[in-house]
């Protein structure tokens, strides 16, 4: 009889994807939160809201996304520039 291996959980990705995964699930949130923000401020409560809001949406997370894998490299840099790295046990 087989085994399969059980390093990885079931249903999760290898660690090596996480430098993808984790831009695109923030470009997702943030994306939908600062459009949905944006667009009802535009165009308040209506109808044309919810018509309008998944286009916007849309539109912002193709630039976000490539934008984020563009300059996470760069953030991760200023961020060990400014913050002091974990103390050594």
């Amino acid at each position: 009889m087989t085994t399969l291996p059980k390093s990885r959980a079931r249903g999760k990705l290898p660690a090596r994807y996480a430098s993808i995964v984790m831009p695109l699930v923030l470009s997702i949130l943030m994306t939908f939160v600062v459009s949905g923000i944006s667009t009802l401020k535009s165009l308040g409560a209506t109808e044309a809201f919810l018509a309008t809001w998944p286009a916007a949406w849309g539109i912002s997370w193709l630039v976000a996304f490539p934008t984020l894998l563009a300059v996470l490299p760069l953030v991760r840099r200023i961020v060990a520039m400014v913050v002091a790295p974990p103390a050594a046990d």
